[in-house]
């Protein structure tokens, strides 16, 4: 595949991860309820789940995922209430500025899990990956080469998207440092989990 092949690619998945969905939604309200480092590694997790299911695509695997789609339901309400969980905490968490900063939750496995079970569990991203994907990319003709270059393209287009999104979030939050202003904010990360969470649950697919 020339470079030029991979242009469809990088635009379609710029803008179906650009468009507000659970995982975009997830992430902001991880960074305003824990920072920056830990929406972070919840946003690797994000990556891990897009690069799965690129492979899945890649190698021809729809039709087995289809069959283990038990499994997906599984990982799908899993992620969602983990992320039940962290709003239900953030929004608690907001009278003490002492427990903004405990960041339950942020460390490096609970997030970065938490962040692969909302893809695994995302319907866009499902719709992308096995429906959208085969549309802008021939499968038939991915190579290793081809492939690792679409791995690396993920990640790079998903950084730049994501990115920009939690910075801005975790930047917000830095500025406000009263506990009203901590309890307003938590509750608005709690708001944003609980929102992508039933998006999650409630969409099909």
């Amino acid at each position: 595949m020339s470079l030029i092949e991979f242009l469809p690619y990088v635009i379609a998945l710029g803008i179906a991860a650009a468009i507000p969905g659970p995982g975009i939604a997830a992430s902001v309200g991880k960074a305003l309820g824990s920072g920056f480092r830990p929406a972070f590694y919840f946003m690797n997790g994000l990556v891990l789940g897009d690069l799965t299911y690129l492979t899945f695509a890649v190698l021809g695997l729809s039709a087995i995922a289809a069959l283990f789609s038990g499994f997906f339901v599984v990982v799908k309400f899993a992620g969602a209430a983990y992320l039940l969980w962290l709003a239900w905490n953030f929004w608690r968490a907001g009278i003490d500025p002492e427990k903004m900063h405990a960041g339950q939750g942020a460390g490096f496995l609970s997030s970065f899990t938490a962040g692969f079970s909302v893809t695994m569990g995302n319907p866009k991203t499902i719709i992308f990956y096995m429906a959208l994907l085969p549309s802008v990319i021939d499968l038939t003709t991915v190579t290793l080469q081809s492939y690792l270059i679409l791995a690396v393209l993920t990640v790079i287009v998903l950084y730049l998207v994501v990115i920009p999104y939690i910075a801005l979030a975790s930047r917000a939050r830095a500025f406000l440092r009263n506990p009203r202003a901590l309890r307003l904010l938590n509750r608005g990360a709690a708001t944003a989990m609980a929102s992508a969470a039933a998006f999650i649950v409630i969409r099909e697919g």
